[in-house]
């Protein structure tokens, strides 16, 4: 019996969370190596916490990496990976291998598991979804890389009408050509577009760490005002950077609350949207 009880009490502190958010939108972006688990329960997870969210009458929109997937591609092909500040070198012949990898083997994936657990979920390449800008290091040419600029927010729209949960690689069009973009800055700007009231990143790291080498030292609430500071200490750094200054330009354009979530522990996204505690970093104004 007690059990039982407590099993209630644990829907009783989701209530009021379930009724905020109800018609809320979410994107939630969906990487990390826990993607491709051996664990068939880790990699189902995610699936089964956004079949969840539907099922609550929330709207939710998946952003998906693959790097690693995408790496062991490359060795298969006989093509090397180069990276200049944490971004892939890509020329064509990568480019296009990415697009496969992402476009139609990764994501079918993931809208195959939502289905499957008896939600309803539609693909899209995100060449149909996104335009991006050639990005630039440091002035460097690092091939057919881009940045999101633009979100063709029909289709999507048109998914959240219908209760379908859009599943989007972070590929996008660039002067016509494919470019491999980086899934933050695209689940980011897919939020902005969308005027949604939550991002949430899922990774294979508890949060954003104080100490890069102790998982505990996560910071579990961050204003954007004291993020220039992290990254002038080192807190911030490498493949942060992007995640943290997306998660800032949201929140600027109206996004309620930013999240950073381990990916590897069951339930994650659901702990963080519907527990008074939480888990992970959260990022507000």
């Amino acid at each position: 019996m007690q059990d039982l009880i407590a099993k209630a009490d644990v829907l009783l502190e989701a209530l009021p969370y379930l009724q905020k958010f109800r018609g809320a939108t979410f994107v939630v972006k969906y990487g990390g190596s826990f993607m491709d688990s051996p664990d068939e329960k880790i990699r189902l997870g995610v699936a089964r916490d956004i079949v969840f969210l539907e099922a609550a009458g929330i709207n939710p929109i998946v952003v998906h990496g693959g790097g690693k997937a995408i790496t062991r591609a490359m060795e298969s092909a006989g093509l090397k990976a180069n990276f200049v500040q944490g971004q892939r070198i890509t020329d064509e012949a990568t480019v296009n291998l990415v697009d496969k990898v992402l476009s139609r083997e990764i994501n079918p994936e993931i809208v195959k598991a939502i289905s499957a657990l008896g939600g309803k979920a539609r693909g899209f390449g995100g060449a149909d979804i996104f335009k991006c800008r050639k990005l630039l290091v440091d002035g460097n040419d690092i091939g057919f890389v881009g940045e999101v600029i633009e979100v063709n927010t029909d289709p999507l729209r048109q998914c959240i009408r219908r209760g379908v949960t859009p599943v989007i690689s972070p590929v996008a069009l660039c002067d016509g050509k494919i470019y491999n973009c980086n899934a933050d800055v695209a689940a980011a700007q897919t939020a902005i577009a969308l005027k949604a009231e939550r991002l949430v990143f899922m990774s294979d790291v508890p949060g954003l760490l104080s100490d890069p080498k102790k998982p505990e030292s996560v910071i579990p609430h961050l204003r954007i005002v004291e993020v220039d500071a992290l990254k002038k200490s080192g807190v911030i750094d490498k493949g942060m950077i992007p995640k943290v200054d997306s998660a800032v330009a949201a929140i600027k354009s109206g996004v309620e609350k930013v999240s950073f979530v381990d990916g590897r522990v069951p339930h994650s996204v659901l702990l963080e949207i519907f527990t008074d505690e939480g888990i992970g970093t959260e990022i507000v104004l």
